[in-house]
């Protein structure tokens, strides 16, 4: 009988245990913060959707998602 209680004891110290270890893995992993959405434009040349703090704009106000797109656009290749 006293071997089964100790044994008892044991096997709730190791449940414990790892049971502490992985909520404190838990509490650390990074969560993804839920922040304001972002308003999406689409790109004048291809058409994408991109959010739009990403976007290069040009003087008339259009939309494009890089640079190249921008260039073709306005004929300069």
């Amino acid at each position: 009988m006293k071997i089964l209680l100790v044994l008892l004891a044991v096997a709730a110290g190791v449940w414990l245990w790892r049971r502490g270890r992985r909520v404190s893995a838990a509490a650390q992993a990074p969560r993804q913060q839920a922040g304001q959405p972002q308003p999406m434009l689409r790109c004048a040349r291809c058409g994408v959707h991109l959010p739009a703090n990403s976007a290069i704009t040009d003087s008339t106000g259009r939309a494009y998602c890089c640079p190249a797109h921008q260039r073709q656009a306005e004929g300069r290749f």
